[in-house]
């Protein structure tokens, strides 16, 4: 195998995790751009391999997937968020997992819930008026937390424990921003950012434990289903002896907690897991195509002209969302210039040989969505929005992970269908009433688990 791939030289102790720090994304774009495909440097004490050939990413997330794991990293403060949820466990335990989640997910299930989306968005919006100044990623967070706990939970969430989310989400967010001293400190060091950190989990987890207290004894009432409302019966998984019952994700795992096959702590690692990763990056995504539809008045233009023929016969549903061409454009385009993940990582479980080099077990392999989306060798003009790029005809002359905002291979984001099709019935509701004129500050972005603007986005909202 070839020797170790070139990449920049870090300090004795940080490594180059102070200048990922100050900013990721010139740090990786600056990388990327000097030293090729395969670039090495360390993060604090954790060496890591950067790939940024769309082949590469696909070996790792596809075809030898099976080579791979999702690290560890110093003080695993995800895990401590996460734990055994679906984003952070392996093996058996995650192939259980996924397979009692998949029914929750199924297409059939997925489109019977737009009633349940759009009803969440227009009651919202309820309080908007002509002028208003909103801040759009605030609006459309608590939107997607109703939303995914309504789809998903089978639940209602109060306005107060909806402020409980966001008012955590800070602190929660703040420990995953880079910061190279966190190498030097353990979790059970009492600092300000633990405490907060700390104390952020347990209210989170007393959320959800309230939210399954109320659910208790209704796991196989299939009213508890929004899925159900439009009179689309689920039925359990193929051969179910149990029938056609409620498939929201909350009474699955109840029901497999009654014959033994969950603990509180599997119940708990996987509503958390899911409502925080069901919410942010679904809000994000919408946030930054809000943006960017202000920006670019033509792009704004076709798309509110899909959404106002897709209200015209009443509230848009799952087949209007298959028409909405120009509106799925702008969102791959929105998600390719700002990836709600802007990364993923890897850790080979043995030695492997990645564009050349040999990349040895153990180590962090970095797949960054900021930097893959962005390259001239995959898109012509890559920082501008052109929504066109998304027309057959151009994609197919890309590879295939040369776009990959939802993952990819076995663990691609369950979601991905659910989240979609939320987007744009939002968009097209949003987008059939009211123009948002974006009134903030140059678009500045900060690193977290999630890529977030680093302060408010405040938009004007006008009538059509």
């Amino acid at each position: 195998m070839s020797v170790t791939p070139p990449g920049p030289i870090g300090d004795p102790l940080f490594g180059t995790a102070r200048r990922y720090a100050n900013d990721p994304f010139s740090f990786m774009r600056a990388c990327a751009e000097s030293y090729g495909d395969v670039v090495r440097f360390d993060l604090g004490p954790r060496e890591t391999y950067m790939l940024t050939n769309p082949s590469d990413v696909q070996r790792v997330l596809v075809a030898d997937a099976a080579r791979y794991r999702k690290p560890s990293f110093g003080d695993d403060a995800i895990r401590t968020l996460l734990g055994d949820g679906l984003l952070m466990s392996e093996g058996e335990t995650w192939e259980r997992q996924r397979a009692l989640a998949n029914p929750a997910f199924r297409t059939r299930r997925i489109g019977a819930l737009a009633g349940t989306m759009v009803e969440h968005t227009e009651s919202q919006i309820a309080g908007w008026s002509d002028g208003d100044v909103v801040d759009v990623q605030l609006e459309i967070a608590r939107l997607t937390v109703r939303i995914i706990v309504s789809a998903m939970f089978g639940s209602d969430i109060s306005t107060e424990e909806v402020r409980t989310v966001q008012e955590n989400l800070e602190p929660l967010g703040a420990r995953f921003e880079p910061d190279p001293r966190r190498f030097l400190l353990p979790n059970w060091v009492p600092t300000r950012e633990n405490r907060e950190f700390d104390a952020a989990i347990d209210t989170l987890e007393e959320l959800i434990d309230g939210i399954v207290a109320r659910r208790r004894g209704t796991e196989r009432d299939p009213s508890v289903d929004p899925a159900w409302a439009d009179g689309v019966v689920m039925g359990g998984p193929p051969g179910d002896a149990e029938g056609d019952l409620p498939m929201d994700l909350l009474s699955v795992l109840l029901r497999a907690y009654d014959r033994g096959e969950q603990t509180e702590k599997n119940l708990r690692d996987e509503l958390v897991t899911m409502l925080l990763a069901g919410h942010d990056t679904t809000a994000l995504a919408l946030t930054y195509t809000f943006y960017l539809l202000s920006e670019h008045p033509e792009a704004r233009a076709r798309v509110e002209a899909e959404a106002t023929a897709a209200t015209d016969d009443g509230p848009p549903n799952a087949g209007d969302v298959r028409e909405m061409a120009d509106t799925e454009r702008v969102l791959n385009e929105a998600m390719r210039l700002y990836p709600p993940v802007y990364t993923m990582f890897r850790e080979p479980k043995l030695d492997v040989k990645l564009g050349g080099y040999r990349i040895p077990e153990g180590a962090a392999l970095m797949l960054p969505q900021w930097v893959i989306h962005r390259s001239d060798r995959w898109y012509d003009d890559p920082d501008a929005f052109d929504p066109e790029r998304w027309t057959p005809e151009r994609r197919s002359g890309r590879p295939r992970f040369a776009f990959f905002p939802f993952g990819g291979g076995p663990r691609h984001c369950i979601g991905k269908a659910f989240s979609l099709m939320e987007a744009k019935l939002i968009l097209a509701r949003l987008c059939s009433e009211y123009r948002l004129a974006y009134e903030g500050p140059e678009l500045s972005l900060r690193g977290s688990l999630t890529m977030h603007p680093d302060h408010p986005v405040p938009m004007r909202v006008r009538k059509r």
